[in-house]
């Protein structure tokens, strides 16, 4: 591979159990993941991600605060969201608080840009749902512009424009890691590609292959438009323990209860255990041993030409404790099993 492969972890802050059994309070939740973050740091992972969602059972509404304080506690991993809902945020609000956390973690800071997948946020911050996809695209466009660091000159629709604006603090070194992360809209392909920013795929169902098409987009566009190569990347969730069959019966209740509530929100059926084992083998959910998940990662990252994979590490109520561990085998196992079998 010409580009070295990275490997990330992201979470969403999911409200986990503790030792009772109970759902833990969300503060305790945000710090438990400061220390998930330190661990993954001193594992020599390269990226910690941080979802945003607004509703009871993610803990995270506010990443870029969580991911100053982890900035403040370790020394070399990457500061990310994971996503970002531009579309119900100020884009310069957005690159103002991550070139702060970029300056509090000299220079370490990285922000994907999303639409996301849930809509709380709308109702919450005052947008209109049925502008879902204007405000994303005339908010990346007017994003975009900052990112050149100059002067700003930008005019939309829905915000008054900007003549000779600058903004503060500047980047101090290069410019801000901008990713746009895509749940497989071809529309959303191009437009990362226009914009010549790196593609960041949420692939959380299905054969991970099935994504080939939409990064074969991403290469041609980028062509089409006279861009050079970019990183690209895969977020999807797993878990590792020590065997496959004890993996998978940690993880399958906390998933089942995560999923289940979310379907029940679209209109899913309830999942099935055959459902579950089905994504364990032949889909994009990562569960088992270090060298299951290594396999099925070092596969992924060949197909589809990965330079970063990202682990959503979290899934439901399942405890801190054992996401911890689940990091730690991720971090020392995975990782340099899947550099062996990609060199």
């Amino acid at each position: 591979m010409t580009t070295p492969l990275e490997f990330g972890l992201d979470t969403f802050g999911d409200v986990t159990r503790g030792e009772d059994g109970a759902l833990l309070p969300h503060a305790e939740v945000i710090r438990n993941v400061v220390e998930e973050a330190v661990l993954a740091d001193e594992l020599g992972i390269h990226f910690i991600g941080l979802g945003e969602h607004h509703r009871a059972d993610f803990a995270i509404s506010a990443p870029e605060v969580v991911l100053a304080a982890i900035a403040a506690r370790t020394r070399q991993i990457r500061l990310g969201s994971s996503v970002t809902v531009l579309s119900s945020d100020d884009p310069i609000r957005v690159f103002q608080r991550f070139s702060t956390i970029d300056a509090v973690s000299n220079g370490r800071a990285e922000v994907i840009l999303g639409r996301g997948s849930f809509t709380e946020s709308f109702p919450l911050f005052g947008f209109d749902l049925r502008q879902y996809e204007e405000l994303f695209e005339e908010k990346l466009d007017l994003f975009a512009a900052l990112l050149n660091q100059g002067p700003v000159t930008w005019q939309g629709k829905l915000r008054p424009p900007l003549k000779d604006q600058l903004v503060f603090p500047p980047i101090q070194h290069g410019r801000l890691k901008t990713w746009i992360g895509v749940g497989g809209s071809p529309q959303s392909v191009v437009r990362a590609a226009h914009y010549d920013l790196p593609l960041m795929l949420a692939i959380i169902g299905g054969d991970p292959k099935r994504f080939a098409p939409f990064i074969d987009l991403y290469h041609r566009a980028l062509k089409e438009f006279g861009r050079e190569p970019k990183p690209l990347g895969v977020h999807s969730p797993g878990y590792i323990a020590e065997t496959d069959e004890q993996a998978r019966e940690e993880l399958w209740p906390d998933y089942k209860i995560m999923r289940d509530r979310i379907g029940k929100e679209r209109g899913w059926p309830p999942m099935g255990r055959d459902e579950f084992t089905n994504e364990a083998d032949h889909g994009s959910l990562y569960v088992g041993s270090p060298e299951t998940v290594a396999r099925k990662i070092a596969a992924s990252v060949k197909a589809l030409g990965l330079t970063r994979f990202q682990l959503k590490y979290s899934a439901g109520p399942l405890p801190h404790q054992k996401l911890m561990r689940s990091i730690e085998l991720y971090g020392r196992k995975v990782v340099p099993l899947v550099r062996d079998m990609l060199a």
